[in-house]
């Protein structure tokens, strides 16, 4: 599939797929996709990070591969590792034959055994288009496996003592996203194009709305958005970020409401807020105040 020509293109392509990107973010993807760089974007969680690679792939129309970061991760997860029980088959076999001592290692060290990764899968890929390489929460990864995609990312390459050296016909486009639990350090940075995704303002959140949940009214979906508006500026744990919006404005479309009242908005808190000490403030006249104040034009 072609790129997108422009950013207003990039940018109708993926509202096309529901995602409203604004200006900053589209100039932001169009730029990585032109100069084939990656692009790390930080942000609060909820924000629409990760959805960014899902929608950039729907709308390139290659193929998304994902490596979901966390403590410990290492090469055997993220890259490749060696298919053990096969190999000690093929050892039975060839000793069956009576081949074992004339089998050399790379009999047992080929590409036949190699279990691919999704860093390696994203390297080697043949489709017609290069694929999508979301490495989801850098931050939660070790500074180690932080320095492994330092010669990654600047190479589009990884070694395989074995076999060799693996490198990319064509690059992945990769997304990299951080919620900032730590910093990423300097050296990652500077390889990668950078946008900071914040909380949507009021007009762009309801477009978000509506694109996404069509079947919520406007009347509702309004209220919805102010109270969400107002809720970010409480002094809260965690502030609620567009999934929770989307999920909220679901659950209220799930039980019927026309509106929003004190009532039903106390009992759906759980969508909302994931720490009891902020849902206990919010009942506590929290949800109250809230309310009324987003009722003020």
């Amino acid at each position: 599939m072609a790129h997108p020509a422009d950013i207003d293109a990039l940018q109708s392509a993926f509202a096309a797929q529901g995602y409203v990107a604004d200006r900053d973010l589209a100039t932001a993807i169009f730029l990585s996709l032109a100069l084939g760089r990656p692009l790390l974007l930080e942000g609060e969680a909820g924000v629409g990070k990760t959805e960014v690679a899902r929608t950039l792939s729907s709308v390139l129309g290659a193929q998304l591969i994902r490596l979901q970061c966390y403590e410990g991760l290492d090469i055997n997860t993220a890259v490749y590792e060696w298919d053990y029980p096969r190999q000690m088959l093929e050892i039975r076999l060839l000793e069956a034959r009576g081949e074992a001592r004339t089998a050399a290692t790379r009999d047992i060290f080929s590409e036949e055994f190699l279990i691919r990764r999704p860093l390696l899968q994203a390297l080697e890929s043949r489709a017609a288009e290069a694929p999508v390489l979301l490495i989801d929460e850098v931050d939660r990864a070790d500074e180690e496996f932080e320095a492994f995609l330092l010669e990654l990312l600047s190479d589009f390459a990884v070694s395989v003592p074995e076999i060799g050296t693996i490198r990319a016909e064509r690059p992945p486009r990769v997304i990299l996203t951080s919620n900032r639990t730590r910093e990423v350090h300097d050296a990652l940075k500077r390889r990668c194009l950078y946008h900071w995704i914040d909380y949507p303002n009021a007009a762009r959140e309801l477009a978000i709305l509506h694109s996404r949940l069509p079947a919520v009214p406007d009347a509702l979906a309004r209220e919805i958005v102010g109270f969400i508006q107002r809720l970010r500026g409480a002094d809260l744990t965690k502030s609620p970020g567009v999934a929770e919006t989307l999920d909220w404005a679901a659950a209220l479309l799930a039980l019927g409401a026309n509106h929003l009242d004190e009532r039903q908005v106390e009992q759906t808190l759980g969508v909302l807020l994931k720490y009891q000490e902020d849902v206990s403030a919010m009942r506590s006249g929290g949800a109250r105040t809230i309310l009324a104040e987003s009722r003020v034009v």
